[in-house]
Protein backbone atom coordinates (compact mmCIF):
# COMPACT_ATOMS: atom_id res chain seq x y z
CA UNK A 1 0.00 0.00 0.00
CA UNK A 2 2.89 2.54 0.78
CA UNK A 3 4.75 1.51 -2.37
CA UNK A 4 1.49 2.53 -4.63
CA UNK A 5 1.36 5.97 -2.49
CA UNK A 6 5.19 6.45 -2.97
CA UNK A 7 4.48 5.63 -6.68
CA UNK A 8 1.30 8.10 -7.16
CA UNK A 9 3.32 10.71 -5.68
CA UNK A 10 5.75 10.45 -7.65
CA UNK A 11 3.94 10.32 -10.69
CA UNK A 12 1.78 13.75 -9.99
CA UNK A 13 5.45 15.30 -8.92
CA UNK A 14 6.32 14.34 -12.53
CA UNK A 15 3.30 15.36 -14.52
CA UNK A 16 3.39 18.67 -12.64
CA UNK A 17 7.11 19.50 -13.60
CA UNK A 18 5.68 18.95 -17.46
CA UNK A 19 3.29 21.02 -17.03
CA UNK A 20 5.40 23.53 -15.24
CA UNK A 21 8.02 22.57 -18.09
CA UNK A 22 5.79 23.32 -21.03
CA UNK A 23 4.34 26.20 -19.51
CA UNK A 24 7.99 28.37 -19.05
CA UNK A 25 9.14 26.85 -22.60
CA UNK A 26 5.96 28.71 -24.05
CA UNK A 27 6.11 31.88 -22.57
CA UNK A 28 10.43 31.53 -23.09
CA UNK A 29 9.34 31.04 -27.17
CA UNK A 30 6.75 33.95 -27.22
CA UNK A 31 9.59 36.26 -25.67
CA UNK A 32 11.99 35.36 -28.56
CA UNK A 33 9.38 35.82 -30.97
CA UNK A 34 7.80 39.13 -29.46
CA UNK A 35 12.69 40.67 -29.15
CA UNK A 36 13.69 38.98 -32.25
CA UNK A 37 10.87 41.11 -34.62
CA UNK A 38 12.99 44.35 -33.61
CA UNK A 39 16.26 44.80 -35.36
CA UNK A 40 19.09 46.16 -32.92
CA UNK A 41 19.14 50.45 -33.40
CA UNK A 42 21.64 52.04 -35.79
CA UNK A 43 24.15 54.39 -34.03
CA UNK A 44 24.85 57.78 -36.10
CA UNK A 45 28.60 58.21 -35.63
CA UNK A 46 31.49 60.36 -37.24
CA UNK A 47 34.68 58.49 -38.72
CA UNK A 48 37.55 60.18 -40.61
CA UNK A 49 40.40 58.10 -43.27
CA UNK A 50 43.52 56.77 -41.40
CA UNK A 51 46.50 58.74 -43.25
CA UNK A 52 49.60 59.42 -43.14
CA UNK A 53 51.34 63.19 -42.10
CA UNK A 54 54.63 64.29 -41.77
CA UNK A 55 55.58 64.94 -38.04
CA UNK A 56 57.56 67.33 -36.81
CA UNK A 57 58.68 66.30 -32.76
CA UNK A 58 58.97 69.38 -31.14
CA UNK A 59 58.96 70.73 -26.64
CA UNK A 60 55.95 73.52 -25.87
CA UNK A 61 56.63 75.52 -23.29
CA UNK A 62 55.01 79.17 -22.02
CA UNK A 63 57.89 81.92 -22.27
CA UNK A 64 57.23 85.27 -21.20
CA UNK A 65 58.87 88.80 -22.78
CA UNK A 66 61.47 91.23 -21.50
CA UNK A 67 63.38 94.07 -23.46
CA UNK A 68 66.88 93.55 -23.42
CA UNK A 69 67.52 96.99 -21.77
CA UNK A 70 64.26 98.09 -19.54
CA UNK A 71 63.99 100.07 -16.71
CA UNK A 72 61.50 102.39 -14.55
CA UNK A 73 63.39 105.76 -14.80
CA UNK A 74 63.63 107.54 -11.26
CA UNK A 75 65.86 110.28 -9.74
CA UNK A 76 68.54 109.90 -7.54
CA UNK A 77 67.91 113.05 -5.89
CA UNK A 78 65.01 115.03 -5.07
CA UNK A 79 63.52 117.72 -6.24
CA UNK A 80 60.88 119.83 -7.71
CA UNK A 81 60.24 119.25 -11.28
CA UNK A 82 61.24 122.38 -13.65
CA UNK A 83 60.50 120.96 -17.19
CA UNK A 84 59.48 117.65 -18.69
CA UNK A 85 61.37 117.35 -21.93
CA UNK A 86 59.32 114.35 -23.61
CA UNK A 87 56.19 112.71 -24.34
CA UNK A 88 54.54 109.79 -23.41
CA UNK A 89 55.33 107.24 -25.98
CA UNK A 90 58.31 108.31 -27.42
CA UNK A 91 61.20 106.96 -28.97
CA UNK A 92 64.12 108.31 -27.19
CA UNK A 93 68.16 108.36 -28.10
CA UNK A 94 70.58 107.21 -25.11
CA UNK A 95 71.32 110.65 -23.46
CA UNK A 96 68.07 112.35 -24.30
CA UNK A 97 67.39 115.17 -21.24
CA UNK A 98 64.17 113.89 -20.34
CA UNK A 99 63.30 115.69 -17.06
CA UNK A 100 65.33 118.65 -15.46
CA UNK A 101 64.66 119.63 -11.58
CA UNK A 102 65.18 123.17 -10.38
CA UNK A 103 68.71 123.32 -9.65
CA UNK A 104 69.53 127.32 -9.41
CA UNK A 105 70.82 126.70 -5.37
CA UNK A 106 72.85 123.54 -6.63
CA UNK A 107 74.62 125.86 -9.13
CA UNK A 108 75.36 128.93 -6.80
CA UNK A 109 77.09 126.47 -4.77
CA UNK A 110 79.13 124.96 -7.53
CA UNK A 111 80.27 128.23 -8.40
CA UNK A 112 81.07 129.51 -4.81
CA UNK A 113 83.38 126.05 -4.61
CA UNK A 114 84.71 126.59 -8.26
CA UNK A 115 85.84 130.27 -6.52
CA UNK A 116 87.48 128.42 -3.46
CA UNK A 117 89.26 125.82 -5.83
CA UNK A 118 90.40 128.98 -8.30
CA UNK A 119 91.79 130.86 -4.52
CA UNK A 120 93.23 127.46 -3.86
CA UNK A 121 95.08 126.90 -7.35
CA UNK A 122 96.69 130.67 -7.04
CA UNK A 123 97.81 129.99 -3.85
CA UNK A 124 99.57 126.90 -4.15
CA UNK A 125 101.00 128.33 -7.71
CA UNK A 126 102.50 131.44 -5.40
CA UNK A 127 103.71 129.42 -2.62
CA UNK A 128 105.63 126.59 -5.56
CA UNK A 129 107.75 129.97 -6.58
CA UNK A 130 108.36 130.78 -2.95
CA UNK A 131 109.33 127.42 -2.07
CA UNK A 132 111.68 127.18 -5.02
CA UNK A 133 113.25 130.62 -3.63
CA UNK A 134 113.40 128.85 0.15
CA UNK A 135 110.90 131.55 0.86
CA UNK A 136 108.51 129.34 2.42
CA UNK A 137 108.49 125.87 3.76
CA UNK A 138 107.48 122.74 2.22
CA UNK A 139 105.21 122.09 5.01
CA UNK A 140 103.25 125.55 3.79
CA UNK A 141 103.33 123.64 0.05
CA UNK A 142 102.06 120.21 1.34
CA UNK A 143 98.81 122.51 2.92
CA UNK A 144 98.18 124.32 -0.01
CA UNK A 145 98.47 121.17 -1.98
CA UNK A 146 95.77 119.32 0.08
CA UNK A 147 93.86 122.57 0.14
CA UNK A 148 93.86 122.51 -3.56
CA UNK A 149 92.89 118.61 -4.04
CA UNK A 150 90.10 119.32 -1.61
CA UNK A 151 88.41 122.13 -3.29
CA UNK A 152 88.83 120.39 -6.77
CA UNK A 153 86.97 117.28 -5.40
CA UNK A 154 83.97 119.59 -3.86
CA UNK A 155 83.56 120.89 -7.32
CA UNK A 156 83.99 117.79 -8.61
CA UNK A 157 81.46 116.24 -6.01
CA UNK A 158 78.65 119.78 -6.20
CA UNK A 159 78.85 119.39 -10.49
CA UNK A 160 77.81 115.47 -10.10
CA UNK A 161 74.75 116.77 -7.68
CA UNK A 162 73.70 119.58 -10.26
CA UNK A 163 74.02 116.67 -13.16
CA UNK A 164 71.57 114.63 -10.99
CA UNK A 165 69.48 116.94 -11.59
CA UNK A 166 68.89 116.31 -15.50
CA UNK A 167 67.54 112.55 -15.86
CA UNK A 168 68.62 111.46 -18.97
CA UNK A 169 67.42 108.37 -21.00
CA UNK A 170 70.42 105.56 -20.24
CA UNK A 171 69.83 103.62 -23.58
CA UNK A 172 67.86 104.05 -26.61
CA UNK A 173 64.23 102.95 -26.30
CA UNK A 174 60.53 103.26 -26.42
CA UNK A 175 59.14 105.38 -23.35
CA UNK A 176 55.99 104.37 -21.27
CA UNK A 177 53.51 106.77 -19.69
CA UNK A 178 54.97 109.67 -17.69
CA UNK A 179 53.88 109.32 -14.13
CA UNK A 180 55.02 113.02 -13.13
CA UNK A 181 54.10 116.70 -13.49
CA UNK A 182 55.13 119.87 -13.55
CA UNK A 183 55.93 121.65 -10.30
CA UNK A 184 56.02 118.28 -8.76
CA UNK A 185 58.22 117.48 -5.76
CA UNK A 186 60.00 114.38 -6.59
CA UNK A 187 61.56 111.62 -4.33
CA UNK A 188 64.75 109.98 -4.92
CA UNK A 189 63.56 106.67 -6.27
CA UNK A 190 60.23 107.81 -7.26
CA UNK A 191 59.07 106.62 -10.79
CA UNK A 192 59.33 109.16 -13.47
CA UNK A 193 58.85 106.66 -16.90
CA UNK A 194 59.25 102.97 -17.94
CA UNK A 195 61.61 103.18 -20.82
CA UNK A 196 61.82 99.79 -22.94
CA UNK A 197 64.41 98.76 -25.73
CA UNK A 198 62.01 96.67 -27.96
CA UNK A 199 63.42 95.15 -30.61
CA UNK A 200 65.21 92.58 -30.33
CA UNK A 201 63.22 91.33 -27.19
CA UNK A 202 64.23 88.13 -25.32
CA UNK A 203 61.94 85.03 -24.50
CA UNK A 204 62.61 83.15 -21.35
CA UNK A 205 60.72 79.70 -21.18
CA UNK A 206 61.69 76.82 -19.41
CA UNK A 207 62.24 72.90 -20.17
CA UNK A 208 62.63 69.44 -18.21
CA UNK A 209 66.62 68.43 -17.62
CA UNK A 210 66.18 65.37 -19.85
CA UNK A 211 65.52 67.36 -22.92
CA UNK A 212 68.82 69.44 -22.42
CA UNK A 213 70.61 67.34 -25.08
CA UNK A 214 68.45 68.17 -27.78
CA UNK A 215 68.82 72.06 -27.15
CA UNK A 216 71.59 73.86 -28.81
CA UNK A 217 72.64 77.78 -29.12
CA UNK A 218 70.81 79.13 -32.66
CA UNK A 219 67.86 76.19 -32.70
CA UNK A 220 65.03 77.90 -34.54
CA UNK A 221 62.42 79.07 -31.83
CA UNK A 222 58.32 79.54 -32.73
CA UNK A 223 56.22 82.21 -30.56
CA UNK A 224 52.66 82.09 -30.39
CA UNK A 225 50.99 85.03 -28.19
CA UNK A 226 47.51 85.54 -28.05
CA UNK A 227 47.31 89.53 -29.06
CA UNK A 228 48.13 88.13 -32.23
CA UNK A 229 46.77 84.26 -32.78
CA UNK A 230 47.12 84.58 -36.32
CA UNK A 231 51.18 85.19 -36.36
CA UNK A 232 54.23 83.25 -36.20
CA UNK A 233 57.35 84.32 -34.62
CA UNK A 234 60.41 82.81 -35.52
CA UNK A 235 63.32 83.59 -33.27
CA UNK A 236 66.69 81.60 -32.02
CA UNK A 237 68.22 80.68 -28.84
CA UNK A 238 70.76 82.61 -27.42
CA UNK A 239 71.74 81.48 -23.89
CA UNK A 240 71.30 78.51 -21.68
CA UNK A 241 70.77 79.22 -17.97
CA UNK A 242 74.14 77.95 -16.39
CA UNK A 243 72.29 75.40 -14.01
CA UNK A 244 69.20 73.45 -13.42
CA UNK A 245 66.67 74.41 -11.10
CA UNK A 246 67.04 72.25 -8.26
CA UNK A 247 63.32 72.71 -7.04
CA UNK A 248 61.55 72.00 -11.29
CA UNK A 249 64.57 70.31 -12.44
CA UNK A 250 63.99 72.55 -15.17
CA UNK A 251 66.17 74.59 -17.21
CA UNK A 252 66.14 78.25 -18.17
CA UNK A 253 66.49 78.85 -21.44
CA UNK A 254 66.56 82.40 -23.61
CA UNK A 255 65.84 83.23 -27.16
CA UNK A 256 65.96 85.70 -29.31
CA UNK A 257 62.93 87.89 -31.18
CA UNK A 258 63.46 90.57 -34.46
CA UNK A 259 60.57 93.12 -32.93
CA UNK A 260 61.11 95.97 -35.88
CA UNK A 261 57.07 96.19 -36.22
CA UNK A 262 56.60 96.20 -32.40
CA UNK A 263 53.72 94.05 -32.18
CA UNK A 264 55.22 91.97 -29.04
CA UNK A 265 56.04 94.02 -26.22
CA UNK A 266 57.91 93.16 -22.92
CA UNK A 267 55.45 91.59 -20.64
CA UNK A 268 53.70 89.48 -22.90
CA UNK A 269 52.82 85.62 -22.26
CA UNK A 270 53.96 83.21 -24.85
CA UNK A 271 53.20 79.60 -26.49
CA UNK A 272 56.78 78.91 -27.32
CA UNK A 273 57.92 75.99 -30.10
CA UNK A 274 61.02 74.34 -30.20
CA UNK A 275 61.83 71.57 -33.17
CA UNK A 276 63.52 68.53 -32.24
CA UNK A 277 64.80 65.00 -33.58
CA UNK A 278 64.12 64.47 -37.39
CA UNK A 279 60.66 64.99 -38.77
CA UNK A 280 58.81 61.59 -38.59
CA UNK A 281 56.18 60.22 -41.15
CA UNK A 282 52.72 58.81 -38.75
CA UNK A 283 49.42 57.84 -39.29
CA UNK A 284 47.17 60.72 -37.63
CA UNK A 285 44.15 60.70 -36.40
CA UNK A 286 41.72 63.30 -34.03
CA UNK A 287 42.74 62.58 -30.68
CA UNK A 288 38.50 62.23 -29.73
CA UNK A 289 38.98 59.32 -32.55
CA UNK A 290 41.01 57.01 -29.30
CA UNK A 291 39.06 55.91 -26.29
CA UNK A 292 41.61 55.52 -23.52
CA UNK A 293 41.42 52.67 -21.09
CA UNK A 294 43.59 51.25 -18.10
CA UNK A 295 44.14 48.04 -20.11
CA UNK A 296 44.61 49.62 -23.63
CA UNK A 297 43.83 52.46 -25.78
CA UNK A 298 41.09 51.56 -28.38
CA UNK A 299 39.34 52.84 -31.74
CA UNK A 300 36.61 51.23 -33.92
CA UNK A 301 37.12 50.58 -37.00
CA UNK A 302 34.17 50.93 -39.86
CA UNK A 303 33.37 47.39 -41.63
CA UNK A 304 31.35 46.56 -44.21
CA UNK A 305 28.77 43.52 -43.69
CA UNK A 306 27.32 42.25 -46.30
CA UNK A 307 24.17 39.74 -46.27
CA UNK A 308 23.07 36.67 -47.86
CA UNK A 309 20.19 38.95 -50.01
CA UNK A 310 23.17 40.88 -51.21
CA UNK A 311 22.42 44.25 -49.00
CA UNK A 312 25.49 45.60 -46.76
CA UNK A 313 25.85 47.17 -44.24
CA UNK A 314 28.34 49.26 -41.89
CA UNK A 315 29.51 47.34 -39.16
CA UNK A 316 32.23 48.25 -36.48
CA UNK A 317 35.13 46.42 -35.19
CA UNK A 318 36.86 47.96 -31.96
CA UNK A 319 40.86 47.75 -32.34
CA UNK A 320 43.63 47.90 -30.00
CA UNK A 321 46.10 50.91 -30.57
CA UNK A 322 49.61 52.39 -30.31
CA UNK A 323 49.61 56.04 -29.05
CA UNK A 324 52.34 58.81 -30.01
CA UNK A 325 52.28 62.14 -29.21
CA UNK A 326 49.94 64.76 -29.76
CA UNK A 327 49.91 68.00 -31.15
CA UNK A 328 47.20 70.25 -30.93
CA UNK A 329 43.73 68.28 -31.86
CA UNK A 330 46.42 65.29 -33.33
CA UNK A 331 47.78 62.37 -31.80
CA UNK A 332 49.99 60.35 -33.51
CA UNK A 333 49.13 55.82 -34.24
CA UNK A 334 51.75 53.67 -34.29
CA UNK A 335 50.14 50.89 -34.67
CA UNK A 336 46.84 48.99 -35.00
CA UNK A 337 45.32 51.26 -37.87
CA UNK A 338 46.18 50.51 -41.60
CA UNK A 339 46.32 53.98 -44.10
CA UNK A 340 42.67 53.85 -45.85
CA UNK A 341 41.00 52.53 -42.57
CA UNK A 342 37.71 54.64 -41.43
CA UNK A 343 38.03 55.20 -38.12
CA UNK A 344 35.16 56.34 -35.75
CA UNK A 345 36.41 59.84 -34.20
CA UNK A 346 32.60 60.10 -32.17
CA UNK A 347 30.00 58.55 -30.56
CA UNK A 348 31.84 55.95 -29.59
CA UNK A 349 30.06 55.37 -25.98
CA UNK A 350 26.92 53.32 -27.40
CA UNK A 351 29.19 51.14 -29.65
CA UNK A 352 30.37 47.72 -29.65
CA UNK A 353 31.53 45.26 -31.78
CA UNK A 354 29.21 44.33 -34.70
CA UNK A 355 26.96 46.74 -33.73
CA UNK A 356 25.34 48.88 -37.16
CA UNK A 357 26.16 52.26 -37.85
CA UNK A 358 25.15 55.32 -40.12
CA UNK A 359 27.78 57.99 -40.95
CA UNK A 360 27.55 61.76 -40.36
CA UNK A 361 30.33 63.85 -40.99
CA UNK A 362 28.22 67.18 -41.23
CA UNK A 363 29.52 68.04 -38.08
CA UNK A 364 33.10 65.80 -37.59
CA UNK A 365 35.30 66.62 -34.51
CA UNK A 366 38.37 69.56 -34.83
CA UNK A 367 41.47 67.93 -36.62
CA UNK A 368 44.08 70.80 -36.24
CA UNK A 369 47.83 70.58 -35.56
CA UNK A 370 47.90 74.03 -33.97
CA UNK A 371 44.68 74.86 -32.99
CA UNK A 372 44.06 78.21 -32.39
CA UNK A 373 41.33 78.33 -28.98
CA UNK A 374 39.25 82.27 -29.48
CA UNK A 375 37.21 83.52 -26.62
CA UNK A 376 33.32 83.36 -26.86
Amino acid sequence: MIKRLIVLVLVMLLLVVLVLGGAFGYKMMKIKKYYGAFSPPVSSVSTVKAAFNDWQPHLDSVGSLRAINGSDLSAEVTGIVQSIQFESGQDVEAGTPLVHLIDADDIAHLHSLQANAALAEINTARDEKQFKAQAVSRATLDTDLATLASANAQVAEQQALVDKKIIRAPFAGHLGIRQIDIGQYLNAGQAIVTLQQLDPLYVDFNIPEQYLPKITLGQKVVLHVEAHPDDAFEGEITALNSKVDDKTRNIQIRSTFKNSDKKLMPGMFGRVTVDVDQQQHYITLPITAVVFNPYGNTVFLVQEKKADDGTSTLTVQQSVVTTGETRGDQIAILSGVKEGDEVVTSGQVKLRNGVPITVNNDAPPTNDPNPHPHDN
